[in-house]
């Protein structure tokens, strides 16, 4: 990115500065600041940084997003219901910013909040500073600071200690307008013994756009928090995700990351494990014509006898290219230490391409960890076992690649998404005769 265009970044955040959430929070303004100055030194993240060499974003900057404030709220109602899940709680984000009517919050607990991080920073500004830049600093990379300095929105939940919630949390993403940022900031924050769902999805009308939202999760001793992440953007769009955890002793995280949509898409998923805590991440990624679908994880092992466990996997056809980069670092003092990695790509075509890189870093000497990556093709045996049952090649060839990509969607417990889940499969997957109540 050109210094010029470096300059103007910084010019469209001292224009609006001081009308973005939480203004009159010097802390938070200081921390925007901060990330603005980052941005413009040296703009989005480049091929030329390890983490960031098989992902190449220049192309958002042939178009100019910038932080916008007041957007059309023009939607089609009875299409966005259709992304509400039955039996959650449901917080609308439209083009990046709250929506009150189209949420339906009715019968949560009182001791829980779940608001909007506009209306949290001005109501619980100290309590949020506690929190926010906490779980990822500015420097992390360039897509953090950009997301910092214009965040214009998000959602923040905080559930008190020994509280449980019987139903999930969706947090909808939906872009209704073209060539729009909707840049959006999540802090979630457990206490002692409490337990969550989260289901985060991101829907787009338009076929072109930028969805930079970051979340920040706070987990304290024995709490713990499944979050689901449905990534089914337009095909024009570009999508950034990062999810950042910061887990006490004793806590659980568990993570199912479904990415199917977007022109490029990029998701962080990194954790700080203390001692005795327990991650357990999985994901699916499906890309066709020209996508790439880009999954970084990386998990801290800080304190001894933490548990990891992580599976992916790549569906990959025509041109699409897909990136897994698996990260596991064991501290020194890390004993006891017990990790599993495992990516499995499997390549529809010729011109599919993968690039997977699991890396494990071990300082201490009493640990348990292994990786394994696997990338192929469909089995001819296989394919040809079906054809002798009198089942045409095309139709073999989507039994055998859904089957392969519905062990992830059976991990899903919640009837609602995994459904909607199984109905995304079958889209992409057709099979003559099969009926979803049966799988």
């Amino acid at each position: 990115m050109a210094v010029e265009t470096h300059l103007s970044v910084v010019d469209d955040f001292q224009a609006i500065q001081h009308e973005l959430p939480g203004s009159q929070s010097g802390w938070l303004q200081a921390l925007r600041a901060d990330a603005a100055q980052l941005f413009a030194e040296s703009g989005f993240p480049s091929i030329r940084e390890e983490e960031w060499r098989y992902t190449n974003v220049s192309a958002i900057e042939k178009k100019r997003f910038s932080p916008v404030l007041t957007a059309e709220e023009t939607v089609d109602v009875a299409e966005l219901k259709k992304s509400c899940l039955d039996d959650c709680w449901t917080i609308v984000l439209l083009n990046g910013r709250f929506n009150r009517e189209l949420s339906n919050l009715a019968g949560l607990p009182a001791a829980v909040t779940v608001e909007s991080m506009a209306q949290a920073l001005e109501n619980q500004s100290q309590q949020l500073e506690d929190y926010l830049g906490q779980a990822v600093s500015n420097a992390e990379h360039n897509f953090i600071a950009f997301n910092t300095a214009w965040f214009t929105d998000g959602v923040f939940i905080h559930v008190p200690s020994e509280t449980v919630l019987e139903k999930p949390i969706q947090i909808l993403h939906w872009v209704s307008q073209a060539d729009f940022l909707a840049n959006t900031r999540h802090v979630i924050a457990l206490e002692d013994n409490a337990k969550a769902t989260v289901i985060e999805s991101f829907v787009g009308e338009q076929p072109a756009y930028l969805n930079a939202s970051v979340a920040e999760i706070f987990l304290a001793e024995q709490s713990g928090l499944t979050h689901y992440k449905v990534q089914q953007e337009s095909e024009q769009a570009w999508h950034f995700g990062g999810l950042y955890i910061k887990q006490a002793q004793n806590s659980r995280f568990e993570q199912h990351n479904f990415a199917f949509g977007s022109l490029l898409a990029r998701t962080d998923i990194h954790t700080d494990l203390q001692t005795a805590a327990e991650c357990d991440l999985n994901g699916l990624f499906l890309g066709l014509k020209r996508q790439h679908l880009d999954n970084h994880t990386r998990i801290n092992h800080l304190k001894p006898d933490a548990v990891s466990r992580e599976q992916y996997k790549g569906v990959l056809d025509q041109r699409a290219r897909g990136v897994f980069q698996g990260r596991v670092i064991v501290a020194e003092n890390a004993q006891k230490t017990d990790s599993e990695m495992s990516n499995q790509n499997l390549l529809l075509s010729d011109h599919a391409e993968i690039d997977t890189k699991p890396q494990l870093e071990i300082y201490a000497d009493d640990v348990k960890c292994a990786h394994g990556v696997t990338v192929g093709q469909l089995d001819e045996k296989s394919i040809f076992y079906l054809r002798a049952r009198c089942i045409d090649e095309e139709t073999a060839r989507h039994m055998l690649t859904f089957a392969f990509a519905n062990q992830m969607v059976k991990k899903v417990p919640v009837k609602s998404l995994h459904d909607w889940l199984l109905a995304l499969l079958l889209q992409r997957f057709p099979q003559q005769g099969i009926e979803a109540e049966w799988l």
